[in-house]
């Protein structure tokens, strides 16, 4: 499944609840899910504040950064009054074209043991990660890793037990809700599904990471 705003109960989560100072020039908004951040992450951006430099959204949290202290408190008393944009876009949240595709073989390490979790055959795993389009939430980790929602739920599996001391660069993998790439060789936890030659992360190009925020990805399978 894709995550649109249609994921998040706008009944009863309709404005922002929790606003809290982040230091004097930015503030820290508190959600209660990753549909929430990506459904609030949409309205800021359209809305176009005074004042706000950057909008940088996490797992549970959307930080705003602003220009100068002196926004602090407009920017609050505004963000109070915010209601959440209700499905505006929907149509073409369901129907939209990648922005990225990445060619992966699933070669995985872990794609028998993620089989076995999810109780899918390998292939299906496989034709469970490319039948969506996912969307970037946000980054961090490593220079270049993107957390990735909106894929089959039925891929939704734990971390590993014991976290390897190495994943090779170019590691598709999953874990929990999320879906990812490692960007270059680090230590990790998540479960490896495949491989991929994309850069994920190059200081050469003029936006160094392959994967930003807002982004739709599609995983092709190839090999």
């Amino acid at each position: 499944m894709t995550v649109t705003v249609q994921d998040v109960d706008t009944a009863k989560s309709p404005t922002l609840d929790s606003i809290r100072d982040y230091g004097d020039q930015a503030l820290l908004l508190e959600l209660n899910s990753t549909a929430e951040v990506l459904a609030w992450t949409d309205t800021l951006r359209a809305a176009h504040l005074p004042g706000v430099l950057d909008i940088v959204p996490a797992s549970r949290t959307i930080l705003i950064k602003l220009a100068a202290p002196r926004y602090q408190i407009p920017t609050g008393q505004r963000l109070s009054k915010l209601h959440l944009a209700a499905s505006d876009n929907t149509e073409a949240s369901t129907s939209q074209e990648p922005d990225v595709i990445i060619d992966v073989v699933y070669d995985g390490m872990d794609l028998d043991e993620v089989s076995t979790l999810t109780g899918l055959a390998p292939n299906e795993v496989i034709a469970a990660h490319t039948g969506s389009l996912w969307r970037v939430v946000f980054g961090g980790f490593t220079p270049g890793f993107a957390y990735l929602v909106g894929g089959d739920e039925r891929l939704q599996v734990p971390r590993r037990s014991e976290p390897r001391t190495r994943v090779p660069a170019g590691s598709v993998a999953l874990a929990g809700e999320f879906g990812g790439v490692y960007p270059r060789e680090t230590p990790g936890g998540w479960q490896l599904i495949g491989r991929t030659d994309a850069r994920l992360w190059d200081i050469e190009r003029e936006q160094p990471a392959l994967l930003i925020p807002g982004m739709c990805v599609q995983f092709r399978a190839i090999g």
